[in-house]
C-alpha cells in the first residue's frame, strides 16, 4: 500500500488507462500545457501528445458533442467540463444525445464516454462556480453518476468508468484534491454501483456523499465520545444506487440521516430518503433527517458560505434529534 492524494488518484487513473488502451483520449479546456484547472492532467500532454490530450475552445456543448461522436466511432473519450455549473451549457448534448443514443438505436450503439467535472463549495467560488448539481444527472435515465470521496475511490472508480461501455458523469470535489488515502500498488478498479461503509456503527445510519463523507466521519467521531455510534455509508455511485447496502445499514440502526451539499429540493438526499421510506419504512424508529445546504445561491463571503452549507454541528444536531 502507498498513500496518494485525491488529485494523484485522478491523474494516475487517466495515465494508466491511456497506457492500457490507445483509444482513450482527453479533451477539455486548458487540460494540455496548463495541466487542467486543478492540475489533474499535468504531464499527460508530454507523455501522450496533442492527439490524445486535446485543448478545446470554451464551448461545453462542443466538447461533449465531439466526445459523443468519438465514442460512437469506437474511441473512449474522457471529456472535462471545468465546473459542474457549466455543464448546463451542454445540457442538450448530455441529456438528449449522450444519455439517449443507446436506447434510440435499440442497444446497438455503445457510448464509452466519461464526462469529468468538479463541484462543491469551500473556496468562496460564489454562486456560479460552487454548486452541487449531481441530482440533475441522477434524474436522467441512461447516465451513470459517480461521486468519489477518497483518493482510493476516485482512482478505482475512474478506471472503471473509463472501461465502461456506457456514459458516466464523474463528479470530483474541489476541496478533496489535496486529501490522501492509501491505495494498493497493483492495478485495481471499483465496480460502479457499489456503496462502501466507511464507518461501522449501531445507533444511526448516516448516508453521505463526496466531501460530506469526511464531514460526517468527523461528526461521528465526536458523537462516539458521547456514546452514540454512527454508521457512515458512502454510496460512491449515485446512479445506479446501491439501495441494498443502505437498507441493510438502516435495518441495523433503525435511524437515518442523509447528508449532501446540494440545495434540499429534489436533492440526492431527498432520493435516498424516499427510497428508505418506500422500501424500509418498517425499519425506522424515527423520522428521516436531511442535512443539506439552504435553498439559496451559494454566497461568495466565506462566513456566509459556511452558514448556508452543511457542517459537523448540523450533522450532530440531526443525529441527536432522533436519538435524544
Amino acid at each position: 500500500m502507498r498513500k496518494i492524494t485525491y488529485r494523484e488518484g485522478v491523474l494516475e487513473a487517466l495515465r494508466e488507462e491511456m497506457r492500457r488502451d490507445e483509444r482513450v483520449f482527453l479533451l477539455g479546456e486548458d487540460i494540455a500545457e496548463f495541466g487542467g484547472s486543478y492540475k489533474t492532467t499535468q504531464g499527460l500532454l508530454q507523455e501522450f501528445g496533442k492527439e490524445r490530450v486535446r485543448n478545446t475552445p470554451i464551448s461545453e456543448a462542443g466538447i461533449v458533442g465531439a466526445a459523443l461522436g468519438a465514442a460512437l466511432m469506437g474511441m473512449r473519450p474522457v471529456a472535462e467540463i471545468m465546473y459542474i455549473d457549466f455543464a448546463g451549457i451542454a445540457m442538450d448534448q448530455i441529456v438528449n444525445q449522450v444519455a439517449k443514443v443507446k436506447y434510440m438505436f435499440g442497444g446497438k450503439a455503445k457510448v464509452p464516454l466519461v464526462i469529468r467535472t468538479q463541484g462543491g463549495t469551500g473556496r468562496s467560488s460564489a454562486a456560479q462556480h460552487a454548486q452541487s448539481l449531481e441530482a440533475w444527472w441522477v434524474h436522467v435515465p441512461g447516465l451513470k453518476v459517480v461521486q468519489p470521496s477518497t483518493a482510493y475511490d476516485v482512482k478505482g472508480l475512474l478506471k472503471a468508468a473509463i472501461r465502461d461501455d456506457n456514459p458516466v458523469f464523474f463528479i470530483e470535489h474541489k476541496l478533496l484534491y489535496t486529501t490522501t488515502s492509501e491505495i494498493p500498488e497493483e492495478d485495481y478498479t471499483i465496480p460502479l454501483g457499489k456503496a462502501d461503509v466507511k464507518r461501522q456503527g449501531s445507533d444511526v445510519t448516516i448516508v453521505a456523499t463526496s466531501r460530506m463523507v469526511h464531514l460526517s466521519l468527523a461528526a461521528a467521531d465526536r458523537l462516539a465520545a458521547e456514546g452514540i455510534e454512527c454508521e457512515v455509508v458512502d454510496p460512491r455511485t449515485l446512479s445506479p444506487l446501491d439501495e441494498e447496502t443502505i437498507l441493510n445499514s438502516v435495518a441495523k440502526t433503525n435511524k437515518l440521516v442523509v447528508v449532501c451539499e446540494a440545495a434540499p429540493r429534489c436533492s440526492f438526499a431527498s432520493e435516498v430518503a424516499a427510497v428508505v421510506a418506500e422500501k424500509g419504512f418498517d425499519l425506522l424508529d424515527a423520522p428521516i433527517q436531511r442535512v443539506t445546504s439552504l435553498h439559496t445561491p451559494i454566497p461568495f463571503a466565506p462566513k456566509l458560505e459556511k452558514f448556508v452549507t452543511p457542517s459537523e454541528d448540523k450533522v450532530i444536531a440531526a443525529v441527536k434529534k432522533i436519538t435524544g
